[in-house]
């Protein structure tokens, strides 16, 4: 039962982060923050909290956004939840003004908090990978495709095939060419990415003691041998059975003038 609490727990985290950030305001805006479900509180402007079965508690993924706090929140009994973590960065912002029509795209979980996705060798046909602030590339979704601008160039985010069942991540790359397989959207500010052929745990919308997902909104970062940290499309549950040395992360447009630490 200790499992089931706290893997329903890890669905309702990934759902909140959702839930907070359903809209986006205009170019450079900020994330705002949209229905407040039920049993999950905001503990300080960028940490969600859901309060669970028995009063079971955990700290969220952090918010994209630090400026807009929500307007209203649901508590229940059952504790307060943990200490909110803190994060610290020697990161530097970006110089780079957003271009109108594009997105940044950022984490917002530890140990990958304001990464920015770009590629592994910037703006060419390399891995997909998250960095620093001053690299952040610039990106859109059109017709499936998410689209780098990389100098004037479109380079469109290629998921990996699936080579068998047992396979838990796929990794992302830049191509010259469009993807043939897939779909990304974005769902509010999140980024999504789904396949007809592959079922994933997350795919289900909705939430019960024997079917516990979430939506389709997990991604893994995985260190490469050079210590890059390349982008992967997460099929296995999120926060549960990570592989070794991943983290589950998802990823968020951000639409602020320059690409902030």
């Amino acid at each position: 039962m200790a499992f089931l609490k706290e893997s329903l727990l890890a669905s309702l985290c990934l759902l909140a982060v959702g839930v907070s950030g359903q809209s986006t305001a205009g170019q450079w805006g900020q994330a705002s923050s949209g229905t407040i479900i039920d049993r999950v509180k905001f503990t300080d402007r960028r940490t969600i909290s859901v309060v669970g079965l028995g009063g079971l508690a955990r700290p969220c993924a952090r918010r994209g956004s630090t400026t807009v706090a929500p307007t209203s929140t649901t508590s229940t009994s059952g504790g307060s939840g943990s200490t909110t973590p803190t994060t610290t960065t020697t990161a530097t912002g970006g110089t780079t003004t957003l271009a109108p029509g594009y997105s940044f795209i950022r984490a917002v979980e530890d140990p990958n908090f304001h990464k920015y996705l770009q590629s592994e060798v910037l703006n060419t046909a390399s891995d997909a990978v998250l960095g620093e602030p001053s690299n952040a590339a610039q990106f859109q979704i059109t017709n499936g495709q998410l689209v780098q601008n990389a100098n004037g160039t479109p380079l469109y985010a290629v998921v990996e095939s699936r080579a068998d069942s047992t396979v838990v991540k796929l990794k992302v790359s830049w191509s010259t060419t469009p993807a043939t397989g897939g779909t990304f959207v974005f769902s509010g500010d999140t980024v999504e990415w789904s396949i007809p052929t592959i079922t994933r745990p997350q795919n289900n919308r909705t939430f019960d003691l024997t079917n516990i997902v979430a939506p389709i909104k997990a991604w893994l970062v995985c260190p490469d041998d050079q210590g890059h940290l390349d982008l992967y499309v997460n099929l296995g549950p999120y926060s549960y059975q990570t592989p070794a040395g991943c983290a589950d992360e998802t990823i968020h447009a951000y639409t602020g003038a320059t690409a902030t630490a």
